[in-house]
C-alpha cells in the first residue's frame, strides 16, 4: 500500500507571512504613535527639583523635561514622521526609514536617561535667583517622568525594528493603484450603438458623449 504525501496549498504557505506583515504593522503603528505621544507629554512635565538659597531664604526651583533636554521631544517628532513616511517608500528606501525610526526611539532612551539625573537645568536657574554664577540648586530631587519618556522611547524603537524586520511585507501608500507590483490594466471604452436609446442613456450617466465628437 503506497502513502500519500500531503501538499500545502499555496494559499497556506502564503497565509503564513501575510499574517505576520498584519499583526507587525498594527503592533508598530500602535507603538510608534503612543510611543511619540508618551515621549512628547514626558517632555512637558516636571523633570526635577529643588531650592536656591536667596537672600538668606531657600527659593524653590523646578524644571520640566524640556529644560532639561530638547532631544526626546524632537525625536519623537522624527520618530512619527519616519513612522508615517515608511509607508511612502519601498525597499531599500524603507530599511532606511525604518532605521530612522529605530534610531529616534534609540536617542529618546539615552537623552532621557541622562537627563535623569542632569541637575544643569537647575543650577543655571539657581544662578539666576541668586545672582552668583557660581551658586548651584540644593535638596535637588528627580521625578518618574524621565523614565515615562524611557518607556515612550522604547515603543517607538519597537516599532523601527518592526519595520526593519516585516516592513516588506506592509504596504504602500500607492498600493490601491497596483496590484502584485504591476499597473492595472484599463478597461476597453464600451462601443455605443448609436441605434440603441439604451445605449446612449448609459453612455450620458457615465459622462460620455455618444457621439464619440
Amino acid at each position: 500500500m503506497g502513502y500519500v504525501t500531503a501538499v500545502p496549498h499555496p494559499r497556506s504557505e502564503a497565509a503564513g507571512p501575510a499574517r505576520a506583515g498584519r499583526l507587525s504593522l498594527a503592533v508598530a503603528l500602535l507603538a510608534g504613535a503612543l510611543g511619540a505621544a508618551v515621549a512628547l507629554l514626558a517632555t512637558r512635565q516636571r523633570w526635577s527639583e529643588g531650592t536656591a538659597t536667596v537672600a538668606g531664604g531657600a527659593f524653590p526651583l523646578t524644571a520640566k523635561g524640556s529644560d532639561v533636554t530638547g532631544v526626546p521631544a524632537a525625536l519623537a517628532i522624527v520618530g512619527l514622521a519616519a513612522l508615517v513616511a515608511v509607508f511612502a517608500v519601498r525597499k531599500a528606501g524603507r530599511l532606511l526609514v525604518a532605521g530612522v525610526l529605530a534610531l529616534s526611539g534609540a536617542g529618546i532612551v539615552t537623552a532621557a536617561l541622562i537627563g535623569a539625573g542632569d541637575s544643569s537645568a537647575l543650577d543655571e536657574q539657581a544662578a539666576k535667583a541668586s545672582g552668583d554664577t557660581s551658586a548651584t540648586v540644593a535638596a535637588l530631587s528627580h521625578t518618574a517622568w524621565p523614565y515615562v519618556a524611557v518607556v515612550g522611547g522604547v515603543l517607538i524603537l519597537v516599532a523601527g525594528l518592526l519595520a526593519l524586520r516585516y516592513g516588506r511585507l506592509w504596504p504602500a501608500m500607492s498600493g490601491r493603484y497596483e496590484r502584485d507590483g504591476a499597473p492595472r490594466v484599463r478597461r476597453k471604452p464600451v462601443v455605443v450603438d448609436p441605434d440603441r436609446p439604451e445605449d446612449i442613456w448609459k453612455a450620458l450617466d457615465r459622462g460620455e458623449d455618444p457621439t464619440g465628437a
